[in-house]
């Protein structure tokens, strides 16, 4: 059974339904409606399994997806924007960059790794959210015990405490050994213990108010790792060596340094040191493989690209179907040692796409064909989807570009007919040369507004309508011209 924070994150899809995952996906993505409802019903499936019976839910699969279609025309983001929907752990990888065992290149365990990496980001940052009142409370004791340190006792005889700058940390009486080695100090007598406090919290006051942020203060920080261990912990680096230099590096004494630093950027450090203290990173990563395993998401692109040519000639390329043969296992379920323990892959949805122009997923093995059953078709965007694009997601690129502008403080408003023409130069240029999809609108709308947020802020405040004929004015001799098209659209 998972754990109840497991449950919890399952429990936020109780109220997705897969006609909500669409209704949300389209406040993003314009059209491909097969596509949204395939993945809207695989996720809903993943809530549907926690509430089978115990003896048949380990055998429910998921549903793997592959989605079939030109670049630009939504794939990647209707994988994201689902895995945020469901809070799930989502990595992207390309599978073009894997190679099989033997061969140069990464292994293709490294995707559950980098997954589970991802899980334990997710899991820290929630629990984060839970005891960011508590720490952040803590971190205010602790900047006042830097900002005014509290009294210590002085030597016996003495005329007067005299004021210490020592550790926060020090607690007050502290006793001073005399020249012949007896303990000889006075107690802090209340009235200074009284001064001490009053003039605490005056600065808890100014604190809170944010006067202090640039004051600066002393403070105990941890000293950077060993280049040794750095080196042994490379990239590339044998399975097990990050075990081994974490374990070394728990058995080296801690060692820290002092730095000065401004309160601002010291409520930053401190506030990362109580997370640490507070988070019990057991329970962190018992929870990050759990999330893993039941709700990762793993969305694999270019899986064309491993496509080989099957009964040519010359046989399938060695190297391609090698990458095929060693996701199969991943796919299909299997058990991956990471730096965090063991992960199992037998539940995660895998949602594999690619364009698929030269070769067809019936050109992947049969085993990997099989671990993927669901295939969806996405159709090439036109211009009226284009249109839709700059109009109705959410953060549409119109809007972005009017935000940026809006930053300078000028104006960019755009009518409805620029708009139109932006679309007709969009599918034009697609049309005539590689059909990028609605990558092709950033292009466009780059080459467009150049001089403008060239000239910004000096050229002034005023506003700027983009209607057909500024479009017109600004694309019609790159549009027409077919070598400025090629470089420049």
């Amino acid at each position: 059974m998972p754990s109840p924070r497991t449950e919890r994150a399952l429990a936020r899809l109780a109220d997705l339904t897969p006609t909500r995952i669409v209704a949300d996906l389209d406040r993003y993505i314009i059209g491909q409606a097969s596509a949204k409802k395939a993945v809207a019903i695989a996720l809903r499936n993943r809530w549907r399994r926690q509430h089978t019976p115990d003896s048949i839910r380990q055998e429910i699969s998921p549903n793997n997806i592959i989605l079939i279609g030109p670049t630009g025309c939504g794939k990647t983001e209707i994988a994201r924007r689902v895995s945020r929907l469901a809070a799930a752990p989502f990595i992207k990888v390309e599978a073009s960059k894997f190679t099989e065992v033997g061969y140069v290149g990464r292994d293709v365990e490294s995707m559950v790794r980098d997954l589970i990496e991802n899980a334990m980001d997710l899991v820290r940052g929630e629990r984060e959210v839970e005891i960011t009142s508590e720490a952040s409370e803590r971190v205010e004791e602790r900047l006042l015990d830097a900002l005014l340190p509290a009294p210590i006792a002085a030597p016996a005889g003495a005329a007067s405490p005299s004021p210490t700058h020592g550790d926060a940390n020090e607690a007050p009486g502290i006793f001073l050994v005399g020249s012949a080695g007896s303990a000889t100090t006075a107690p802090v007598s209340d009235g200074e213990k009284d001064r001490h406090m009053r003039t605490r919290e005056k600065l808890r006051t100014l604190l809170r108010e944010g006067q202090l942020e640039l004051r600066t203060i002393d403070l105990e920080v941890p000293a950077s790792s060993s280049p040794m261990f750095g080196m042994v912990n490379q990239p590339g680096a044998q399975e097990g060596m990050e075990q081994f230099t974490q374990m070394m590096q728990d058995l080296m004494p801690r060692k820290t340094k002092r730095r000065s630093m401004t309160v601002a950027e010291a409520r930053r450090v401190l506030l990362q040191q109580e997370f640490d203290r507070m988070l019990d990173r057991d329970e962190v990563i018992a929870e990050a493989i759990e999330r893993t395993e039941e709700t990762g998401i793993i969305f694999l692109d270019e899986i064309d690209k491993i496509a080989g040519q099957r009964g040519g000639a010359g046989g399938p390329d060695v190297s391609r179907e090698g990458v095929q043969r060693d996701l199969l296992p991943i796919v299909e379920g299997s058990t991956v040692q990471t730096k965090y323990g063991m992960v199992r892959t037998d539940h995660v949805l895998f949602i594999a796409a690619g364009a698929f122009h030269v070769s067809k997923p019936t050109d992947l093995i049969p085993e990997l064909q099989g671990r993927f059953p669901i295939r969806v078709e996405l159709l090439p965007l036109t211009e009226s989807d284009f249109v839709r694009i700059m109009t109705e997601p959410d953060h549409a690129l119109t809007k972005q570009y009017a935000a940026l502008v809006a930053s300078d403080g000028s104006s960019l408003t755009f009518a409805p007919d620029g708009i139109a023409e932006l679309a007709r130069v969009a599918t034009i240029c697609n049309s005539r040369m590689e059909n990028i999809g609605a990558r092709r609108l950033h292009t466009v709308m780059t080459t467009l507004l150049e001089e403008l947020l060239y000239g910004l802020p000096e050229s002034g405040s005023e506003g700027i309508v983009v209607d057909a004929a500024m479009v017109r004015l600004r694309l019609e001799h790159v549009s027409q011209d077919e070598d400025l098209r090629r470089y420049i659209l």
